[in-house]
């Protein structure tokens, strides 16, 4: 198996973590999620702590994807590689500041009750809440529109894809900026209505990583 083909086969992995990882990670998380009720009730610790060991896994790949597809991009467009990297770094960033407030609010139901305990725990759920929309939103938006513009104007995957890709990144970032507004909440029929054509970018985009590699035109060879 050659560099390339390696490199796409890790990439379409990486790309199907990330999407089993947030899954798991939102579901496993519910519990936690009503904040001051959380903090006052019997608790479900073992399971938020599994979701936040998914969202740690989600971390990784999404970190992962951004330097796998770095040499393959730099060869094309190197400012643009360079900002994938960037924007998968920020993306991560921001999950990772979602992990560690949810993982307090499990701190202050076995060591704070009382309302002092729902008042901060509510407000790290808030935090978790406002990261959720700017990393899987806002920031994934902007890394999907840049790495599907790439994919577009190199060839390295079929048009089609590169345009679903397009398409989802925008429809993504209007969403947020709807959520912002409170138009909806990011959980919401709108709002997963709105995220499935990404979920659909990266599932296809890692099914055809893993079972064609990446499509080498005469116009930027490898």
């Amino acid at each position: 198996m050659d560099t390339t083909r390696r490199t796409a086969v890790v990439t379409g992995v990486l790309f199907l973590v990330t999407e089993v990882a947030a899954i798991a990670g939102l579901a496993l998380y519910g519990p936690v999620l009503d904040g001051a009720a959380y903090v006052l009730g019997p608790g479900a610790d073992a399971r938020v702590r599994a979701g936040a060991l998914c969202e740690m896994v989600l971390l990784v790949a999404v970190i992962g994807t951004g330097v796998a597809l770095y040499p393959v991009i730099r060869r094309r467009h190197e400012a643009l590689a360079v900002g994938y990297v960037c924007g998968r770094l920020l993306e991560a960033a921001v999950i990772a500041v979602g992990i560690v407030s949810v993982l307090a609010v499990v701190t202050l139901r076995q060591d704070l009750l009382g309302e002092s305990g729902r008042a901060a725990a509510s407000a790290l759920v808030a935090v978790h809440d406002w990261t959720f929309l700017l990393g899987p939103n806002v920031a994934l938006g902007a890394n999907t529109l840049i790495l599907a513009y790439v994919m577009r104007r190199t060839g390295l995957v079929p048009a089609w894809i590169a345009l679903l890709g397009l398409a989802g990144g925008a429809l993504v970032c209007a969403s947020a900026v709807a959520v912002l507004f409170g138009l909806y909440a990011q959980v919401s029929v709108p709002g997963t209505l709105a995220a499935l054509p990404v979920f659909a970018w990266e599932v296809t985009l890692a099914v055809r990583l893993l079972t064609r590699g990446f499509q080498v035109t005469q116009k930027y060879p490898d």
